[in-house]
């Protein structure tokens, strides 16, 4: 799953939304609980999971464990991301923008919980198409992992200049 030098950073755990479903059956309603969870070293490392069980913090949990499973590293300059970027899942899309010094993180409920987490201060973002938050989730990771550090952008826009020569 993840290695041990992870288990010893220090982990920010953020709940985005915790959901109660019922299932009918015989003796009455039972009761399951779901939970999507963030987890970032506020330090260019995040992740999301989502995790399943009868009781809150047991759900909680194993949405922690599969967050750090799925962690990416985000390239941050200035305490913000270094170009615009539009992340896609499903219907939804997330546009990303940098920010100036100061403007702080302008973003809806589970954007800024991922942006936070990954240790982002000032960024623009805006949710398009839809407001669930599994698919704001998977659609900002998707931005957050196209972003590439300024140097590295540079070097591939030369490339595909010289191939089109």
């Amino acid at each position: 799953m993840y290695s041990n030098d992870q288990d010893n950073q220090e982990f920010k755990e953020k709940i985005v939304t915790i959901n109660r479903v019922a299932k009918v059956v015989k003796g009455g309603r039972r009761f399951s609980f779901s939970a999507l969870v963030v987890v970032g070293d506020m330090n260019g490392r995040v992740g999301y999971g989502h995790g399943k069980a009868n009781e809150v913090p047991e759900a909680i949990a194993k949405g922690g464990e599969r967050a750090k499973a799925t962690m990416i590293d985000v390239p941050i300059f200035n305490d913000t991301i270094p170009h615009d970027v539009i992340g896609h899942f499903g219907a939804g899309r997330v546009l990303l923008k940098p920010a100036r010094k100061g403007t702080g993180v302008i973003a809806g409920g589970a954007v800024r919980t991922l942006v936070e987490a990954a240790g982002i201060k000032n960024i623009l973002a805006k949710c398009l198409n839809t407001s669930n938050p599994h698919n704001v989730i998977r659609a900002t990771m998707d931005g957050l992992r196209q972003l590439r550090e300024s140097q590295e952008k540079r070097r591939h826009l030369q490339k595909t200049v010289k191939q089109e020569k």
